[in-house]
């Protein structure tokens, strides 16, 4: 099978001394002892990047990023403490990544370690290229697909723009969001404000989780990779424009019938939450009433 940069990436990280790889925000990321010398980052907040960011010796960013900017960049968060960015598919050789990554190892790693390497290691280059959809699962076939539909009933609504943050489109009313379409480990999510009061009464669906950073101020994540309930997403759609639109656009969408829908469909037997309210602003009792 041909080997893809990923496994390249972990070859030239994990052949050094008691290293070790966890996931940080989504990204793979190499320590040694707690210190973290590498990450590999893919299209890091849309930027449409394959790359590493290493640890680097003083003097080290300042030097590669103004003599080969082609290969090299200063990376976000990190970048003010020297760190480098290492482009992955413009050419640069393997060989000299495995130096770069060593050095980085080598500058947080106890000198007992570092003592104990050997020759560099010498590894083949990747052949297999990663797809559009690998670099940006929002280019999928099916994300592509999701994406126009959900633009579409975001943008009937008065008021509403598309715009992008941190890689991903969103959707505002004015110059407050409403929706976001998210994705990682290999998932497609939206994502919508229901109220933190509210979120708990979701939690009992898998396909529905509390997504970090937004989490805290009463979102929610819904999981639509295989299969998504439009009706259910309209509803979820039309309740956080209601939180975030001025009251006249609200109002005004109790104007337009045609913009309303029904309640989320749920499987036979269950409940809908208590406090779930439909598309006129209506509280649902779920005692009285299922779907």
């Amino acid at each position: 099978m041909p080997k893809d940069i990923g496994t390249a990436v972990r070859e030239v990280c994990l052949w050094l001394p008691e290293a070790e790889e966890f996931l940080s925000h989504g990204s793979p990321n190499f320590r040694v002892r707690g210190k973290t010398f590498a990450a590999y980052c893919v299209n890091h907040h849309g930027d449409g990047r394959i790359a590493l960011w290493l640890s680097s010796p003083a003097g080290a960013q300042a030097l590669y990023t103004k003599e080969e900017p082609k290969h090299f960049f200063v990376p976000p968060y990190v970048g003010p403490r020297g760190w480098l960015g290492v482009n992955l598919d413009k050419g640069i050789s393997w060989k000299r990544v495995a130096k770069l990554v060593r050095e980085a190892y080598e500058k947080v790693a106890p000198r007992a370690l570092s003592a104990t390497l050997g020759a560099t290691i010498d590894i083949k280059p990747p052949t297999a290229k990663l797809k559009p959809e690998d670099i940006d699962p929002l280019q999928s076939k099916r994300a592509r697909t999701l994406l126009d539909k959900l633009r579409g009933m975001c943008l009937e609504l008065q008021g509403t723009n598309e715009s992008s943050a941190f890689g991903v489109p969103v959707w505002r009313v004015g110059k407050k969001t409403f929706v976001c379409a998210g994705h990682g480990r290999e998932r497609l999510t939206l994502l919508f404000w229901v109220g933190v009061e509210q979120q708990s009464l979701y939690m009992s669906d898998k396909r529905y989780s509390i997504p970090p950073y937004m989490g805290h101020n009463g979102w929610i994540s819904i999981d639509v990779t295989k299969d998504a309930n439009w009706d259910e997403i309209r509803g979820l759609m039309l309740n956080s424009y209601r939180h975030f639109a001025p009251k006249r656009l609200a109002a005004a969408l109790d104007a337009h019938p045609s913009l309303e829908t029904a309640a989320p469909k749920r499987k036979s037997g269950t409940r809908s939450p208590r406090g779930t309210r439909g598309a006129r602003g209506k509280t649902v009792n779920r005692k009285t009433r299922r779907s």
